[in-house]
């Protein structure tokens, strides 16, 4: 009998001790970011607002009754690590939903993963369109394609009074997906095309670019990459005195940054980004953008990280709505809410419509673009 008696005690304690270990229990996303590398100051920007994100969500209470809790990996801007990162925090992280991973190279490599473990991915940043037609069921992007941004910028090509425009891009998905819907865009319109030089990602002397550009003429250069690189462009192309309009495409410039990095040579410059935080009333839910600035400047990050960092937050918050929606951790789950989110974002308010084969259809937001220029080291509307 007590023998017994102890038994059931002792089995009592473990179930206790379960029941404890399960309320202390967190809720995870996996987060593929480039911390490293060619394009590591726009990655931790994203992971940065991020975090703020899951620690506004915590300080509400969490989701599903727990933290939410970010395991965060560094893909190295490389297309290898960013696959081996999926498949780690897949596997051994067991996260049932991802958010990442930057650049569409990045991201492009990392799908046959998703597909593999059946685990959705929530993409904040990479335009190529080849992400959601590809017919992968797993994908969720909040971030406009290039082809949404060159739509939206159509009308500025007429008013701006573009003729013959250049292209300087990456030469990887991001920048030539870009270049390619932006031209399409422009010779719908009657504009010629001059040259279309590319540029390794990590490349830091594009005098021979730049000379080509500027023997072709032109009125305008559109430049695709992100702000480390394009700070050299500028002063490089300041020095070889190419007087051409400069606009910058994919929404991955920080303008403040530039200003500070490139001085004079970010003057004149124009942007195409995704987030206006020096012109609140320009974006449809202001609260929510002034609760993310707020948070951001509460961190002392760097305020030119702000039209980065808001992809993380957006994320993070699209991703907390759909396990909330779900009502479970479990993959599946999640990527059927996905379906069904509808958040207030700092980019204007965030749901998905289908794009891709038809039975393996992936989720595109409609998200907001703005075009912005530098005069006089201050960013001013356009």
């Amino acid at each position: 009998m007590q023998s017994s008696l102890k038994s059931v005690i002792a089995a009592t304690g473990i179930l206790l001790f379960a029941s404890a270990a399960w309320a202390q229990d967190t809720v995870k996303v996996g987060v593929s970011e480039p911390l490293t590398g060619a394009f590591a100051a726009s990655g931790n920007y994203v992971t940065q607002g991020a975090q703020l994100a899951a620690d506004a969500i915590n300080k509400s209470g969490g989701v599903l009754g727990k933290k939410l809790e970010l395991i965060v990996e560094d893909n190295k801007s490389n297309p290898t690590e960013a696959v081996d990162t999926a498949e780690r925090l897949i596997v051994k992280d067991k996260v049932p939903v991802l958010m990442g991973a930057w650049s569409s190279t990045l991201t492009l490599a990392v799908m046959p993963k998703l597909e593999e473990y059946k685990v959705p991915l929530l993409v904040e940043t990479s335009s190529s369109g080849k992400i959601t037609t590809s017919g992968n069921p797993y994908i969720f992007r909040i971030s406009p394609t290039s082809e949404m941004e060159a739509t939206a910028f159509a009308p500025l090509a007429k008013s701006l009074g573009i003729k013959k425009a250049n292209f300087l891009v990456t030469n990887n998905d991001f920048g030539k997906g870009s270049m390619q819907e932006f031209t399409k865009m422009l010779k719908g319109q009657g504009v010629d095309i001059g040259a279309q030089e590319t540029m390794e990602p990590d490349a830091t002397d594009l005098s021979a670019q730049l000379a080509k550009i500027k023997a072709a003429g032109g009125d305008t250069l559109f430049v695709t990459t992100d702000v480390a690189q394009l700070t050299l462009i500028l002063k490089q192309a300041k020095d070889q005195q190419i007087t051409m309009r400069i606009i910058t495409t994919g929404g991955s410039v920080a303008p403040d940054q530039l200003i500070d990095q490139a001085g004079d040579a970010a003057n004149g410059s124009y942007h195409l980004v995704f987030f206006t935080p020096w012109f609140p009333d320009a974006v449809k839910n202001p609260d929510v953008a002034q609760n993310f600035t707020a948070a951001w400047k509460d961190k002392k990050y760097n305020v030119g990280g702000l039209t980065e960092g808001f992809r993380g937050w957006d994320g993070i918050y699209t991703i907390a709505a759909a396990i909330n929606g779900a009502g479970k951790t479990e993959p599946e789950a999640i990527r059927e809410a996905l379906w069904k989110v509808k958040v207030k974002g700092v980019n204007g308010d965030i749901s998905f419509i289908k794009q891709g084969p038809s039975g393996k259809e992936s989720g595109q937001n409609v998200p907001s673009v703005y075009l912005v220029k530098i005069e006089g080291g201050k960013v001013v509307k356009q």
